[in-house]
């Protein structure tokens, strides 16, 4: 992902003016970083940690098998929640294997089970590739939940980024589909429309940092095989345009008011509340794309991760 040098905000005589004061330090390293050429990479080559393992589930149709990393599993002891992530990465890129240290983390917090998704990456497997890829993954969960000290009831998505798309995405197939039913889903500022950066022009102190409307554009475009923004989309592909929202798993949505995905967030989960689903919207001033991953240290990004996790506790809860 890209990282913009120069000027962030048209019209701030102070690029970070607008940046939370935690994380103006580590803005400035980052436009320091970009400016010498410099490029944020996922690590690609991660050992796994104690308590993670591998495994290749059944696809659906005649796709090769879908890898899954599964975090904090056991088989004995009372069954427990689950959750499902996807990764992020804007479509095109980001592994499962990278976050598999972070996730192990949030599972021994939570006292939950954890898979991740190595869905197929676009262009090289277009649209509806990788959500055939994670409904796979999540059919398993689901299926296999008492091998894993699952309780099947007690299901979340999360994602980030991307994978908070590709979780909007699942939960609207696994609500049409009919199959399983998803207890929650945790979005973490979300990429849910394509039209953003393409046919909708965002405010100009927004998306400038991370992420941008030209990578927005980019992922987009790789993912769907067709040009954003454009007047019609696959069924299902772009959360943001799918017409009907009712019946939809009680949602947090998590997002930075600098972040590229603030104004089509928020508007998803006004229409998400307008449609009978239980909401919970997080808007966290002076922040952009991923912050509470490059600083989890801040204090901003401490209190976001408290309020995330915080939901996904609540979601996984035993039912009375």
């Amino acid at each position: 992902m890209a990282l913009l040098p120069g000027r962030l905000f048209a019209g701030q005589t102070d690029p970070l003016a607008l940046v939370d004061p935690e994380l103006r330090p580590l803005t400035s390293a980052i436009l320091k970083a970009q400016a010498s050429g410099a490029t944020f990479k996922q690590p690609t080559d991660v050992p796994l940690p104690k308590g993670v393992t591998q495994r290749r589930v059944p696809s659906r149709g005649s796709a090769p098998p879908v890898m899954v990393y599964v975090v904090n599993a056991r088989a004995d002891g009372p069954v427990r929640g689950a959750i499902l992530h996807m990764h992020g990465g804007g479509f095109v890129g980001g592994s499962a294997a990278s976050g598999v240290r972070a996730l192990k983390g949030l599972a021994e917090a939570l006292d939950c089970v954890i898979v991740t998704v190595d869905y197929r990456l676009a262009p090289a497997t277009r649209f509806p590739g990788a959500l055939e890829d994670n409904y796979a993954a999540l059919t398993w969960l689901h299926d296999d939940a008492a091998s894993l000290g699952v309780d099947p009831a007690r299901i979340a998505l999360l994602g980030e980024s991307a994978g908070g798309g590709h979780a909007a995405m699942l939960a609207i197939a696994a609500r049409d589909r009919g199959v399983i039913r998803i207890a929650a889903q945790a979005l973490v500022y979300p990429m849910l429309d394509d039209r953003t950066g393409s046919s909708v022009t965002p405010p100009p102190q927004v998306g400038q940092l991370i992420w941008t409307a030209k990578s927005n554009r980019e992922g987009w475009e790789a993912l769907l095989g067709q040009i954003a923004g454009g007047r019609r989309v696959p069924d299902g592909a772009v959360p943001a345009r799918e017409a009907d929202l009712r019946g939809l798993p009680p949602t947090f949505i998590g997002v930075g008011t600098l972040d590229l995905f603030v104004d089509e967030d928020i508007a998803f989960a006004r229409r998400l509340i307008a449609a009978g689903v239980p909401t919970e919207l997080l808007v966290v001033p002076g922040a952009f794309h991923g912050f509470e991953i490059i600083a989890p240290s801040a204090g901003v990004s401490k209190r976001f991760t408290a309020a995330l996790r915080g939901a996904l506790a609540r979601a996984l809860a035993p039912t009375a």
